[in-house]
This record gives structure tokens, C-alpha cells and sequence, in this order.
């Protein structure tokens, strides 16, 4: 089989200006390319016309520039528009864009499929497919801002949709300098937000590595119910995660958030709520609250409003900030926990 070209959607700036090097011109084509790629949309070599003609077909021999296809949108009666996206191998991933009040967020994901088989997540369900790379990442907000009739300004960034963001590390890390470069998509790195499930080592990398907004899933109190829910914790558990949180730097005033799926019966009790402030005590934290959102055949049900507001209180009570995520495009399945990437649901 053909190895295929490589997709200049994949390179950072120092990769392109290298690849860009080894062809015998100079290094400030690579920014000019990169603003092509990211700004302008630009999927043929032909619309570049910084580049002298010569260049542009040389490239075209030498490279490709790809991006995730958008298949299918649906819209939420709130305003949610959920992407069905296929990839160029055939798989599909979903991408949601999620009205606020000022702006709009996108939700992409970073695999196809997942690995972390956490119970409650609609995701898990199909399993793990493979890695996204950084075309693919990214590729879902330039799909969207360039293809989608009338796309709304997109100012945040949630890496939240299918997978688990930091065990696909390196493909992430150079999404994210790819989408804050001046050159790229010139996001400010407070308008990006990585969640992971508990992933201890990789969070402390990240913190080594790049400054950005990190969200944990947390979803438990104690290591017996956060193990039946999310599979993760029997490797990093509990004690070990909120080390790492501990040691990932939030500059200024900025806070790192936990992430709680309310489960009926299960995690969203008074006693629970106030088990989960003796547990964060001395972290540098905020809370999201999240109802479960129910899909078809879930194994959990959603606390009933009056329980979700003393659990809320409780956590307020003890100086926590604390927020309610209003879910978005729960009737579309796109709210979350429930993207699949699959015709059939």
C-alpha cells in the first residue's frame, strides 16, 4: 500500500518550517502556509497565491491537506448544533457547537471511540477506535467555521467530546499550540479547556508542558464508588489524582475545575456532598455540577431537581464555588456523555 502524503494540517509551525526547509525555500513560507490552512480555510494549494505557482505545485506533490467532512447536523431546541464528521480512514466522530450567552463553544473530541470504559458515558459504549491526529482535532472547528451555512462565532474551546484527551497526548499538545498559534487559529490559551478522566501522570505533564484550563471528572467522593463508575481510578486512584491536581499550576486567579456527574442513588446525596468538601479541602478548585444526562438503555437515572439543589447548597455551604452546567442538546444527544459518532443513535 502507498504511504500516504503527509497532511499539513498535522504540523506545528517548527515542523512546517522544517519540512518547508528541507524543499529549498525559506522558513517564512511556513507562517504564510499556516494562516492558508487555519485562517483562511484553504484546502487546495491552488488558493495560496502568497506562493509562486512553481511552489504550489511542488507541494501539492509532496503533501495533502485534509480535514474531517461533515456529514450530518442536527439542532437541539436549544440552540446545540451536534456534527456527525467522517474521517478519511471511514470512522466517525461528532463535534458539538454549544450557544452561550455572549459566544459560542465548541466541543470537539481528541479519538475515535474510548478506552476509559467509564459506566455512565454513551461513548465507551462502541469502544476504542484509534487516536485522533491534530488535522483531525482541529480539522472539526475549521470544518465547522468554513463549511457549516451561517457557523456562529466560536470563542471557547472544550476538548470534552469522545475520548480522553490526555492519553492521546502528544497529538494534543500539538493541537492546542497549532489552534494558539498567531499563525494558527491565535486562541488565547484561557479560551481552551482540556478534561480528562484521571489520567495522574499525563496531568502533571501538562502542567510542565503548556498552560491551559484543565477540568477533571471526579463523579466520587471514595475510591469504591469513583472504581465502579470510572475503571481509571483502580490505577490512579483518588489520592494520587488530587496530588497531581495539587501540583498542575493555575496562574492568577484562576482555579482548576472538577467535573460531577449527579447520579440518582449513587453520588448525589447531602452526606455525599459533604464528604466530596472534606475530600477538596486545600485544593485551588471550583465545582461543575452535572445532572446525568439519560440516553437510551443508561444504567443511571438523574436526581430529581430538589436533591441536585442540596447537593449544590451543601457544596456552596462549605465555600466551594460551585456551578450547575445547564446541560445543552440533551434531546440530539449531544449533551454529555452521550456523543457516539454512530448513525445508528
Amino acid at each position: 500500500m502507498t504511504k500516504a502524503l503527509p497532511n499539513l494540517l498535522d504540523f506545528t509551525l517548527e515542523e512546517m518550517q522544517e519540512f518547508i526547509s528541507s524543499l529549498g525555500k525559506e522558513k517564512f513560507r511556513a507562517p504564510q502556509i499556516m494562516k492558508w490552512l487555519y485562517q483562511s480555510g484553504s484546502v487546495s494549494f491552488d488558493e495560496m497565491t502568497t506562493l509562486s505557482r512553481d511552489f504550489r505545485v511542488k507541494l501539492s506533490k509532496l503533501a495533502r491537506i485534509s480535514r474531517p467532512q461533515i456529514v450530518k447536523i442536527q439542532e437541539s431546541k436549544d440552540g446545540t448544533k451536534k456534527a456527525l464528521l467522517r474521517l478519511e480512514d471511514g470512522l466517525f466522530i461528532e463535534s458539538v457547537l454549544i450557544p452561550g450567552k455572549n459566544n459560542w463553544t465548541i466541543c470537539v473530541s481528541t479519538q475515535a471511540g474510548c478506552a476509559m470504559d467509564c459506566k455512565f458515558c454513551l461513548t465507551a459504549r462502541n469502544g476504542f477506535k484509534r487516536n485522533l491526529n491534530p488535522s483531525e482535532i482541529a480539522g472539526q472547528l475549521i470544518t465547522l467555521k468554513n463549511e457549516l451555512p451561517q457557523c456562529p462565532e466560536i470563542k471557547n474551546i472544550v476538548m470534552m467530546g469522545m475520548g480522553e484527551p490526555l492519553a492521546n497526548y502528544d497529538n494534543v499538545l500539538k493541537t492546542i499550540k497549532n489552534l494558539t498559534c498567531d499563525f494558527g487559529m491565535g486562541f488565547s490559551n484561557r479560551k481552551i479547556t482540556v478534561s480528562t478522566c484521571g489520567l495522574a501522570p499525563q496531568i502533571i505533564r501538562l502542567g510542565q508542558d503548556i498552560c491551559i484550563n484543565l477540568a477533571v471528572s471526579l463523579n466520587a467522593h471514595d475510591n469504591e464508588t469513583r472504581n465502579k463508575l470510572m475503571p481509571v481510578n483502580k490505577k490512579y486512584p483518588l489520592e494520587v489524582l488530587l496530588d497531581a491536581c495539587k501540583k498542575y499550576p493555575m496562574p492568577g486567579r484562576r482555579l482548576l475545575t472538577f467535573e460531577y456527574i449527579l447520579m440518582d442513588g449513587m453520588n448525589s446525596s447531602v452526606q455525599d456532598a459533604k464528604k466530596l468538601a472534606a475530600l477538596l479541602k486545600g485544593q485551588r478548585c471550583k465545582l461543575n455540577l452535572i445532572v446525568f444526562n439519560e440516553y437510551p438503555e443508561s444504567p443511571f437515572k438523574s436526581p430529581q431537581p430538589k436533591t441536585v439543589e442540596a447537593f449544590q447548597q451543601t457544596l456552596i455551604d462549605h465555600h466551594y464555588t460551585t456551578m450547575l452546567r445547564k446541560s445543552k442538546g440533551s434531546d440530539i444527544l449531544a449533551a454529555c456523555g452521550q456523543l457516539s459518532g454512530s448513525f445508528g443513535i
